[in-house]
Formats: C-alpha cells, sequence, structure tokens
C-alpha cells in the first residue's frame, strides 16, 4: 500500500511492518499508539521505525491513518486508569488515623 508520511511516499505493507518492529521495544504509550503483533507501541515511535525519520517530521495521525489501512488496531488514548490525587481532607484524615468529616474540618461556622 503506498501512503506519504512527512510528505514522502512510502510504500508499505502489514508483513514489512511486522518484520521492521520484530525485536524493538515499546517506549511507554502517552498517546495514540498502535498494537502490532502483541505489543502496544507509540504511533510516533512506530512512525520512526518505518520511515527511518526523526519523529518530529511527522504527526502520530500520519502513522495512525496508514497503520489502520494495513489492519493495525490503533488507540487514541493509553489504557490506563486516571489518577486522582486525595483532597487535603483525606490526606488530613489518613496520617490522624481516623474519619475526618467537613465540620471537624472549619470548627466554630
Amino acid at each position: 500500500m503506498r501512503c506519504v508520511i512527512a510528505r514522502y511516499p512510502f510504500e508499505l505493507t502489514k508483513n514489512g511492518v511486522l518484520a521492521l518492529m520484530k525485536g524493538i521495544t515499546p517506549e511507554p504509550v502517552t498517546g495514540e499508539s498502535v498494537t502490532i503483533g502483541r505489543r502496544r507501541y507509540p504511533a510516533k515511535q512506530v512512525g520512526q521505525v518505518i520511515t527511518r525519520q526523526d519523529p518530529r517530521d511527522f504527526s502520530s495521525g500520519e502513522v495512525v491513518r496508514a497503520m489502520t489501512r494495513l489492519g493495525f488496531t490503533c488507540h487514541d488514548h493509553p489504557e490506563t486508569a486516571p489518577v486522582t490525587s486525595p483532597t487535603a481532607l483525606q490526606t488530613a484524615s489518613a496520617l490522624l488515623g481516623g474519619t475526618a468529616s467537613p465540620e471537624a474540618a472549619s470548627p466554630g461556622l
């Protein structure tokens, strides 16, 4: 399949991409990603390997479009649970070993 990434034409095949990505360790996924084989790679890493270009020269969207056309599964965001921070009241309660209520946090009201 012919595709254009960073204004350069590439002739890509699914087997060719699989061969190029074989043995490549995935970097941590922070944005768009592509599942190749049993591994999930950042789209920019895939683009860098298959085009041999600097990742700043192309967008992850270009890579995702090409990989989708080849039949790979692409993902918009990493599959991680959202990180939540405890509130100040929850932190104080945990440090004191008790349960803090909103009334206890603001005495005299």
